[in-house]
């Protein structure tokens, strides 16, 4: 009998630096580890001793694909420890920039970290050679949501402008004047991205996930709302520790955050697609169904077509609130000793923070728990049933699905360079030899070439 064995020495086409090593033999799985092997970020530990109002600008630097999501949850869990309710206006422009963010990313995904996959190609360029007007229209649709990202947030990375209270600076309405043009462009070519996507194969691969997210009853749930899952739960948000912990394992940098009776839970686009789908707008549930997506979607391989309704989503919300945009007030703040909690949907999922300041407003102690730390086990569980279920596949398709697997999630940990390791074993062989990963041992990849 043949093994299989499957390593992946570092994923490609996700955010930051990731491996994959999976054993099979037969109907048996003998090892399945992602490891997240990026060097801890530590930011947790230099917020201590900072001053609040520092805490929106430095937690930005997390991410260079979602910086906004840790700016909204980090205001929103400290505006909640100062008793500050912010102004409409203000919260339709913190909710206009999270639109930005959405699109930029969900076009980046879609059209360049993902479509690659099912249209037959390696990566983004081999795509703009054979498919260059995707290509073209995935990189129009992503500057859109980079030039939001600008206007309101004063740059397209790592953005300024935010801060408790309210923002910097307030944009001029006529700065908007040639985004509300792209817009019009950006929903009608949101629309030919979900047919497009919608007419990709996708492995027949329905899963019963647990799913999580923020649910708000008046708007599709991207700022604020109650914690909801598809078991019934509705909690406060300040009730997430209470019912959800992060566990360390050993081939990983990053925790595994599981519910408190140990089950893993599925946080993203398909949880939101499948606990808010109500609070989409009429064209969005419209050519989802069109899709074949009737309010509901358990198979992760289809998660393109999901993010693709996100999109076309975004683009409406963040026209809507163009057009009815005000310059908001800002309010000043006086800081006071307590304990804060605030969660957001970044385009990945579900982003909690808790900081605990003292009455000078120096930070004492955060908490972050990123999407990609959630879907972690989610992720694990994804390969072990594909792979069961695909095991006669010859190993060089099998690899290639299971990257695809974890792609299905877009996992945030900063893109990487190198492609795919594999090896076919024989039965007798103990392990596989030359692979690069770890076996209780600090190993390590080698070092990607500088770009």
């Amino acid at each position: 009998m043949k093994a299989h064995t499957i390593n992946v020495e570092t994923l490609a086409r996700v955010e930051g630096e990731g491996a994959i090593r999976i054993k099979v033999r037969g109907q048996t799985i003998q090892e399945l580890v992602l490891n997240i092997y990026e060097p801890p970020r530590l930011f947790e530990g230099f917020l201590r001793g900072r001053k609040f109002l520092e805490v929106p600008d430095i937690t930005a630097r997390i991410c260079g694909i979602c910086p906004v999501a840790y700016q909204m949850s980090s205001v929103q869990a400290l505006e909640r420890l100062l008793g500050v309710t912010v102004d409409p206006r203000v919260r339709d422009l913190r909710r206009l920039l999270y639109c930005g963010e959405w699109i930029e990313s969900h076009a980046l995904h879609v059209y360049l970290l993902h479509a690659p996959d099912f249209l037959g190609t390696q990566d983004a360029i081999q795509l703009a050679k054979s498919h260059p007007d995707v290509v073209k229209e995935g990189l129009r649709l992503k500057k859109i949501g980079n030039e939001i990202l600008r206007v309101v947030g004063g740059r397209e990375i790592h953005p300024i402008n935010v801060r408790v209270g309210g923002f910097y600076r307030s944009p001029e309405p006529s700065e908007f004047d040639e985004l509300k043009k792209d817009l019009d462009w950006a929903i009608e070519a949101s629309i030919r991205t979900i047919r497009f996507v919608s007419t990709f194969r996708f492995p027949d691969f329905d899963r019963p996930y647990l799913f999580v997210s923020l649910h708000h009853p008046e708007e599709y749930a991207i700022t604020e709302g109650r914690i909801a899952a598809s078991d019934g739960m509705d909690i406060d948000v300040s009730e997430f520790e209470s019912n959800f912990i992060e566990e360390h394992v050993p081939h990983s940098n990053a925790l595994h955050a599981v519910r408190t009776d140990g089950r893993l839970y599925f946080v993203g686009p398909l949880a939101r697609f499948n606990l808010n789908f109500a609070q989409l707008t009429p064209i969005a549930r419209e050519e989802s169904e069109k899709a074949g997506l009737h309010g509901k979607c358990m198979n992760p391989f289809q998660s393109i077509i999901v993010r693709s309704v996100e999109l076309l989503y975004a683009c409406q919300e963040a026209l809507r609130l163009i057009k009815a945009y005000q310059p908001p007030p800002f309010q000043q703040v006086t800081p006071k000793a307590g304990i804060g909690w605030g969660a957001t949907e970044a385009p990945r999922g579900l982003l909690y923070h808790r900081y605990r300041i003292n009455d000078r407003g120096s930070v004492l102690d955060a908490k972050i728990i990123p999407p990609t730390a959630q879907n972690q086990k989610s992720i694990e569980e994804d390969l072990r049933e594909y792979v069961l279920k695909h095991h006669e596949l010859p190993t060089d398709r099998l690899t290639l699905e299971c990257e695809q697997a974890v792609r299905n999630y877009d996992p945030c940990i900063s893109c990487a360079t190198h492609f795919v390791s594999l090896e076919k074993v024989d039965d007798h062989l103990p392990h596989l030899s030359s692979s690069g990963e770890s076996h209780g041992k600090d190993e390590r990849p080698p070092a990607l070439p500088q770009q």
